[in-house]
């Protein structure tokens, strides 16, 4: 008994002195880190509410009303003329930007953050990233379906690479101070630190090591309390009475509603997708200069919003009148449509602007239409039917951001219910189940594979097109090199790599080969020259080390 005792006793010594250790060599980088991580915090949150107070400020001017909150009901009561005029305006001066100021006229957004974080040490693209924090700017401000958290994301990523590259840090530290900002940015856009931090992990980073676990919820807590310092501790959306689930008969129709809800998001996905490719298509008919594209979103979209002012902008008034179950089936149909046909022209007119407020705006109103209809048919067993609105809500963003956690948490902290808990988990596990097997997981993930940026399938997808042969080769000045003559007999053959290829493209080809190397060349004059050889063994190794790399990473 003794012996056992003080065994614990010795453990308990060893833990106490490892952890003073600890403390002594790398607590005060941790705690400077946290510091960092607080004053990052503290200006993205500044910058996410400067942000929304420059979109309101603009609207304001342009719609000559003094509560952007009814900006729909506003823009109804306008002149016609005005209301399209206002979006085709910020559509010229948008893709004006755009030429002038990124390569290709895209809007960056989250998806190009997380190509950041898994590609890029956490660093994002600075001048075309300035570009399109404008761009979104004038496009929310201007009648631009979309959300304002993807330029509130960018923005904040914009900081967070330009820390990373003052303070000169690592690919680790790059990605954890990346994830303090986007976190920092998204709990000050709504109120919710919980679901910032989360989202920060889930969708950006993609991972929840626990080292940066705790930054990341410093800067996210930094974040929440300038929101409340500027708005106060109120939620974004007030919901009427008490919203509970009065049956557990009633939970199979909540597995109805994520199915629903996942079908829709898809059909949101890919409408937007397919408006993309038509509205290149038309360009590179007309030959359209690429200024042009989102001058004829604009027109389009100031069409629409004559019926329709609804679509104009963020769509909270909208959201919060489905929420309130202020509209009636028909109404909730119809504006789910009409604003799903306005999301997606608004993107492929590469106008800028985010996803997350329109999903949430479209699964409101399908929620609340399915409720509707769910409630009509079996009302003595059906609870309030803004439930499913609420429900709904939750369920379509998150199978779009594919971000089941941190949706259902913003769900909560946006409208202050948490007592609904079971009903909102239920459709969001449904709806991303569905979505994920039929996109590439998610709406951003999908928008990345499009342009041939594979992260979906995980680091061992996207990990082998990093490295270029060129670093992986040995020279022939390498003790270990290659004979010149046997490289030389198998170029001739066309056996070779290019030295500009990835492993992604070499490795199969030295499965096919069956050769314990490939010579590498450098074409000159449609001729190829020797510059060394790429072994099997050096790929693999290069491979593996940097598998094992990001395991150590996402699981310290």
């Amino acid at each position: 008994m003794s012996g056992v005792i003080g065994q614990h006793l010795e453990t308990i010594r060893g833990d106490l002195r490892r952890g003073w250790d600890l403390i002594r060599h790398k607590g005060p980088g941790q705690v400077t880190f946290w510091f960092v991580a607080l004053s990052l915090g503290t200006v993205c949150g500044f910058g996410a509410i400067g942000f929304r107070f420059a979109v309101e400020w603009l609207q304001e001017a342009l719609y000559r009303t003094d509560d952007v909150n009814r900006l729909a009901s506003w823009a109804g009561q306008l002149h016609w003329p005005w209301v399209v005029a206002i979006p085709v305006a910020g559509g010229i001066v948008v893709g004006v930007i755009l030429q002038r100021f990124t390569p290709d006229g895209r809007v960056r957004s989250v998806g190009d953050v997380i190509e950041g974080a898994a590609l890029n040490d956490g660093r994002v693209e600075r001048r075309a990233g300035v570009a399109s924090v404008l761009c979104s700017w004038i496009t929310l401000s201007t009648g631009g379906s979309t959300g304002r958290e993807g330029p509130v994301v960018h923005m904040a990523a914009l900081l967070a690479t330009w820390t990373a590259n003052r303070m000169k840090v690592d690919g680790i530290t790059g990605r954890d101070l990346l994830g303090c900002a986007v976190a920092a940015a998204v709990s000050a856009s709504f109120n919710a630190p919980i679901a910032g931090a989360l989202f920060a992990l889930e969708v950006v980073l993609r991972h929840f090591a626990l080292h940066a676990f705790a930054p990341i919820v410093v800067a996210s807590a930094a974040g929440t309390v300038i929101n409340r310092l500027v708005y106060g501790d109120v939620t974004e959306f007030l919901l009427p009475g008490t919203t509970t689930v009065e049956f557990y008969l009633e939970l199979p129709a909540f597995f109805l509603l994520g199915l629903v809800c996942g079908m829709v998001a898809v059909v949101m996905m890919r409408a937007i997708f397919f408006a993309d490719d038509v509205e290149t298509a038309v360009q590179q008919r007309l030959k359209l200069p690429r200024w042009a594209r989102p001058a004829v979103a604009g027109l389009l979209l100031g069409i629409i919003a004559v019926k329709f002012p609804h679509i104009i902008g963020v769509g909270y008034e909208t959201t919060s009148l489905a929420l309130t179950g202020q509209l009636v089936l028909g109404q909730a149909f119809t504006f789910a449509m009409i604003k799903v046909l306005a999301v997606s022209i608004t993107m492929a007119g590469r106008m800028g602007g985010g996803i997350f407020s329109p999903s949430l705006m479209v699964g409101a109103l399908t929620g609340l239409t399915f409720g509707h209809i769910a409630t009509a048919f079996f009302p003595e067993a059906s609870s309030a039917f803004t439930l499913y609105a609420l429900a709904g809500m939750g369920a379509l963003a998150a199978a779009v951001l594919g971000a089941p956690i941190s949706t259902t948490l913003i769900v909560f902290e946006l409208t202050g219910d948490w007592q609904t808990g079971l009903a909102v988990m239920i459709s969001v596990s449904m709806s991303t189940a569905l979505s994920a097997r039929v996109v590439h997981r998610s709406f951003f993930l999908t928008q990345l594979e499009r342009r041939k940026v594979a992260l979906a399938a995980g680091p061992q997808s996207y990990l082998l097109g990093m490295f270029r042969v060129r670093g992986v080769m040995r020279k022939p000045d390498d003790a270990r090199a290659a004979e010149e003559a046997e490289c030389i007999e198998m170029i001739e053959t066309g056996l070779y790599i290019l030295e500009d290829a990835t492993l992604k493209t070499a490795l199969p080809q030295l499965d096919a080969s069956s050769k314990p190397f490939l010579p590498v060349v450098r074409m000159e004059g449609g001729q190829p020259v020797l510059q060394g050889a790429l072994f099997h063994v050096d790929a693999l190794k290069a491979y593996n080390k940097a598998l094992a790399a990001t395991a150590a990473e996402e699981h310290s």
